[in-house]
């Protein structure tokens, strides 16, 4: 635990360096940032925050910068303390979202827009899982006794529909008869309840291939809305910094955020790290999973309810503004907390 003194001379090193990127020296701190201390005081407190590898000297002469240790001491302290109350700024920015957008697609945009421009980060809005939705409407279209469409409305009125070709002529009175089948079945449960084959009736329903075929059909559609419902913005404000002013930098990141599979993964995992009084979730440098995610920090929350809630998030340098960028992950939330 760090006294109020070394916290201080931390904070001050951190803003100095988030501001300029610059190693920091024990004059600059002196100069700039009004400490109550005298600068040989300042030049031992770095020693011992050097000690316990709270920053680091990457050159004899040169000053000091914070380590991955030194940003964690310095977030947990921001979210106990300076992150308590509410910034009235970022409320206004949320309730303009709300009222901005009827859609949930604009208003994911718009969101991950606001983000990016209040951060200078890179900033991904995922929607809620549509697989834990529950069904409210499942329809079978018959276009051709060799074709047939697949429509699927959920509790909150998306709307998905896919295209169903047969092998061999199939009437309207066997489409009518599945359409039945489901209805009867699945409406009211929850998409991943079909995935898992749960339901009164699943297990003899799937020895008929007509059903096997709607529920293939079904599920392939609603995974592929899945992995494109991430909204991202700001690859340019990632490249614009410092650390990644050459793109070979920047390409072990963008190779994870292509595979929508693993950034799904990464941030849903993150997002469920409670941080408490609904603080984002923070993860610096080493402290993620992925290694190609060492050089940043991924700044996450959850919206919505229970299983189907989506993520919200940015991902920039470990040298981010935390208070900046938990502020506006927590203003974006707040936005799209009812969706």
């Amino acid at each position: 635990m760090l006294s109020d003194r070394r916290q201080r001379v931390l904070a001050a090193l951190i803003e100095e360096y988030v501001a300029r990127a610059l190693p920091v020296g024990s004059r600059t701190l002196t100069e700039r940032y009004h400490l109550g201390v005298s600068p040989a005081t300042v030049r031992n407190e770095l020693s011992v925050l050097e000690d316990g590898g709270y920053i680091a000297q990457p050159h004899t002469s040169a000053g000091r910068v914070p380590t991955d240790h030194g940003y964690r001491a310095f977030v947990d302290n921001l979210l106990a303390t300076d992150l308590a109350s509410s910034d009235e700024r970022y409320s206004a920015v949320a309730d303009q979202l709300k009222r901005s957008a009827s859609e949930l697609d604009a208003l994911l945009e718009r969101t991950s827009s606001a983000l990016t421009r209040l951060t200078d980060c890179l900033s991904i809005v995922i929607a809620p899982s549509v697989l834990n939705l529950h069904i409210k409407q499942l329809s079978l279209i018959s276009l051709s006794p060799m074709r047939a469409l697949v429509v699927l409305v959920t509790e909150d009125g998306q709307v998905f529909n896919r295209q169903m070709e047969f092998a061999e002529e199939v009437s309207g009175d066997d489409l009518a008869r599945v359409q039945r089948f489901l209805g009867d079945v699945f409406t009211g449960k929850s998409l991943s309840e079909i995935e898992d084959g749960l339901g009164q009736g699943m297990q003899a329903a799937l020895h008929d291939p007509l059903v096997r075929m709607a529920l293939d059909e079904v599920l392939s559609c609603l995974q592929e809305s899945d992995l494109s419902r991430a909204h991202r913005l700001g690859v340019s404000s990632l490249l614009s910094q410092p650390e990644f002013s050459h793109s070979e930098a920047l390409l072990p990141v963008m190779q994870v955020l292509e595979d929508e599979t693993v950034l799904l993964h990464i941030l849903d995992d993150a997002a469920r790290q409670s941080c408490g009084a609904g603080a984002p979730c923070v993860r610096i440098g080493s402290e993620n999973d992925a290694a190609e995610l060492s050089g940043v920090s991924v700044v996450a929350s959850r919206y919505g309810r229970g299983d189907s809630a989506g993520v919200v998030a940015v991902i920039g340098p470990t040298r981010m503004n935390y208070s900046k960028v938990i502020r506006a992950v927590r203003m974006a939330s707040s936005a799209l907390e009812d969706v």
